[in-house]
């Protein structure tokens, strides 16, 4: 009965470290031949990477979550579209990016409606200033703050990059496929990107 015990167990073991180490693109050919589980994987793999992603790019939670939910809603719907000829991260971090892009530019346009109809009152009006003070938060707290307005003063061509390689990590060439544009181009805004932010988050760095 021990015996069985023991088997049966890492019987177990031995099935959660082969789906442990099973690859997106494993789960995504799993998922479009109706395995759903896959997709639970998926979902559970990216979440949290791609919420980190869009926040960044956006500066505000609520929306990073609906972008990411409506990124798993059409990776469901449109689970047939990939093909196994880019990496799937690739692929899941392009729909991502493409809604947070479009969500900028809604922004934009809401933000200029606004100020066109203030202007057009005849009256002052002062834009808020929604920094933290010390009194207000943490330390820790307030140098993420900092951190995540130097990222979004950087234009979205140079944020997008900088997010991909420096927050998520990925490879010049994935970033590269992603964007739709050229190596070098990507490298050349990485660094830019980066200058930009040493240069904005000086203070910051004398500080610590």
């Amino acid at each position: 009965m021990v015996k069985e015990a023991v088997f049966f167990m890492n019987k177990i073991e031995s099935e959660v470290q082969a789906k442990t180490q099973t690859t997106d693109e494993e789960l995504i050919a799993r998922f479009q031949q109706g395995d759903n589980y896959a997709f639970d994987l998926l979902v559970k793999r990216y979440k949290e990477p791609l919420l980190n992603f869009v926040f960044r790019f956006l500066g505000d939670a609520t929306e990073a979550e609906d972008i990411v939910q409506e990124t798993f809603l059409r990776l469901f719907k449109n689970k047939h579209y990939y093909k196994e000829i880019a990496k799937f991260s690739t692929w899941i971090y392009t729909i991502a990016g493409n809604l947070a892009k479009t969500e900028l530019r809604r922004r934009h346009r809401r933000k200029f409606f606004s100020i066109s109809h203030f202007m057009s009152q005849d009256k002052d009006y002062d834009i808020p200033d929604d920094r933290r003070t010390p009194e207000q938060t943490t330390d820790s707290v307030i140098t993420d703050a900092i951190i995540q307005k130097a990222i979004q003063k950087l234009s979205p061509k140079f944020k997008e990059v900088i997010l991909l390689r420096d927050i998520q990590e990925l490879s010049y060439e994935e970033i590269a496929q992603i964007v739709d544009i050229p190596l070098g181009t990507v490298k050349s805004r990485v660094n830019r990107a980066r200058l930009k932010l040493q240069e904005d988050l000086k203070d910051l760095m004398n500080r610590e």
